[in-house]
């Protein structure tokens, strides 16, 4: 019997965001059978679910692992950071070069843009505005982007700003393009589980001369408590090539461009 080829830590991390997905969906799970499931040793799963749980992403009791609530799961920063990466890297690489030194840029909190920073750093003369903290620190240090952040009212477990004064502030601003992501598409239309964060999103659109939606396939065919446009509102949709025909004809019927992605497969 062959020993098992050690895997890269993107391939653990990969299978550590399966494992959290699956107990996502299931509620609470045994341990045991997650063990099962995954094909890896009882060993190995609670070396996987002590690191979810000491990441604050799900609670691991007596021979369980359990989700947190719902809403959490679908807009705290902790969920969303290491979620669908390699479809987030394949998105933000495709978006790279069409962002010019000089230009001004507006950036969401969504952590599908993360992936982004490392090329922004690297331009200049770059303006970024966020209402993103975790955005602004990353980016805080970069030699030739200056970066405004968007002060407003904190939630700290999403690590962002959202209210009246961020909006207000955004009325105020014209940006040469806007960079944002979805919670939920369905059809075409946005949905985002939280109201506040939908206005900031229509106000950055307002504010800027051009658009781009980055949404990876995990965000379509859901929708959540709150409707806020279409992606006709933007000039271009960026996915990757998982999301299902149904959802990319849907989005071309109502004339916007959209551009899909393969990402990579992560090395073993």
């Amino acid at each position: 019997m062959t020993a098992r080829t050690r895997l890269s830590q993107a391939a653990v991390e990969e299978r550590r965001q399966a494992v959290l997905q699956y107990v996502a969906e299931h509620g609470e799970t045994r341990i045991d059978d997650l063990a099962r499931n995954f094909d890896v040793s009882l060993m190995t799963m609670h070396r996987d679910l002590d690191d979810l749980a000491g990441r604050h992403l799900l609670r691991k009791q007596r021979g369980r692992a359990v989700a947190f609530p719902a809403l959490t799961m679908e807009t705290a920063t902790r969920f969303r950071e290491n979620s669908a990466l390699a479809a987030k890297n394949a998105l933000c690489a495709a978006v790279a070069d069409r962002i010019r030194p000089g230009s001004t840029l507006l950036m969401d909190d969504s952590t599908t843009l993360f992936p982004l920073l490392p090329a922004l750093a690297r331009l200049d003369q770059l303006h970024v505005v966020t209402n993103s903290v975790g955005l602004a620190q990353r980016l805080g240090s970069a030699p030739g982007v200056s970066v405004t952040l968007l002060g407003g009212h904190y939630r700290g477990d999403f690590n962002s700003c959202t209210g009246p004064t961020v909006t207000r502030a955004l009325s105020q601003l014209r940006a040469d393009l806007a960079l944002m992501s979805a919670t939920a598409v369905l059809e075409g239309r946005l949905f985002h589980p939280l109201n506040d964060y939908a206005e900031v999103k229509l106000a950055m659109l307002a504010s800027a001369e051009q658009s781009l939606l980055l949404a990876d396939h995990s965000k379509f065919g859901k929708t959540a408590t709150y409707a806020y446009g279409t992606v006709a509102d933007y000039h271009t949709v960026i996915t990757d090539t998982s999301v299902p025909d149904a959802e990319l004809a849907a989005m071309r019927d109502l004339g916007v461009d959209v551009e899909t992605v393969e990402p990579e497969e992560p090395s073993q």
